[in-house]
């Protein structure tokens, strides 16, 4: 049963929270990688750059294209015994929660009906059913907080603000899925690599953007607005890297079957090639790229077992 928990602001004056941890550096909105994609907060970078190198930030701004910092090679420092523990009869139950952040009690109160239905969503890209590889993770709603709380809700990554929320809502432990929901710091979402110190597992998580929630707002229409936002930041949470990691050099991603690609896509270019050199059109159509949400329909089978592996290395409990 679903449970659910209700806070107000001003519930935390005494909370004392630890310094933030040290993390990867992030791309400016003049970098190679970013060039041309606009996003709001400019100063969103600059938290960014305070988070741990287990961090990944946000599958885009609130923008017109979506942007984010590189990530760092956590699956690439993962043992070879660690490797190909998967495969097809490979499941996991994922417990989740959903942090509901408002400013006022009202603005970005997502319904029930909405968490429902990215679930929903959530649980459809994992088994295949929108097209892919059958990822064999189901996530499971075990409950839903509600915060009123503006700090909260203009939280950036990094922040104060971020790690006072989420030390003070997160449940369970490395196989629980967190979310928070509120404007992202300006971005779509972010989410947090597995591999945290012990002492840091209370950042781990995905923040999100409420407006890019199945039937939250009409911000997003027509481009981020289906619910694969999520899909998106749980993919790094599970390990993956951006289909456009490491451009078209070999080992790119880390996934074999996922085509090379120098730069991410931005709307549903068919026929995209940035890497004309190497076999296969731009991956426009996988959860790991920055394509709208529409454009979306798959995982490969070789992103299903680097995310199978990293669970039970780092997170199966």
């Amino acid at each position: 049963m679903t449970r659910i928990v209700v806070l107000a602001a001003g519930v935390l004056a005494a909370l004392a929270v630890t310094a933030a941890p040290a993390v990867s550096a992030g791309h400016s909105a003049a970098s190679a990688e970013c060039t041309g994609w606009e996003a709001d907060g400019a100063g969103a970078f600059d938290s960014v750059a305070a988070l741990t190198a287990a961090a990944s930030t946000a599958r885009g701004g609130a923008g017109e294209g979506p942007k984010e910092p590189t990530l760092n090679e956590t699956y690439e420092a993962l043992p070879d015994s660690a490797k190909g523990k998967g495969g097809p009869n490979f499941k996991a139950t994922v417990p989740t929660w959903i942090h509901v952040i408002s400013p006022d009690g009202k603005t970005a109160n997502v319904s029930q009906a909405v968490i429902d239905e990215q679930m929903s969503v959530l649980n459809l890209a994992s088994a295949g059913f929108y097209g892919g590889a059958k990822t064999g993770f189901k996530f499971t709603l075990e409950g839903v907080t509600r915060s009123t709380n503006a700090s909260w809700y203009n939280a950036g990554a990094g922040s104060f603000a971020e790690r006072e929320m989420k030390s003070t809502l997160h449940e369970g432990g490395w196989e629980t899925l967190n979310v928070y929901t509120n404007l992202a710091g300006g971005y779509l979402g972010y989410a947090y690599l597995p591999g945290l110190p012990e002492s840091r597992q209370y950042i781990d998580g995905v923040v999100l953007n409420w407006q890019s929630m199945p039937g939250a707002s009409s911000r997003y229409v027509g481009r981020y607005d289906l619910g694969h936002t999520l899909t998106h930041e749980v993919g790094h949470w599970i390990d993956l890297e951006h289909t456009f990691f490491g451009g078209c050099n070999a080992k790119g991603d880390f996934v074999d079957d996922t085509p090379a690609m120098l730069v991410p896509t931005n709307g549903c270019p068919v026929g995209k090639d940035t890497c004309e050199k190497k076999p296969g059109l731009d991956p426009i159509h996988n959860y790991m790229d920055y394509s709208y949400d529409s454009c979306y329909n798959q995982f490969t089978p070789g992103q299903a077992a680097r995310g199978q592996d990293a669970w039970i290395y780092f997170r199966d409990s």
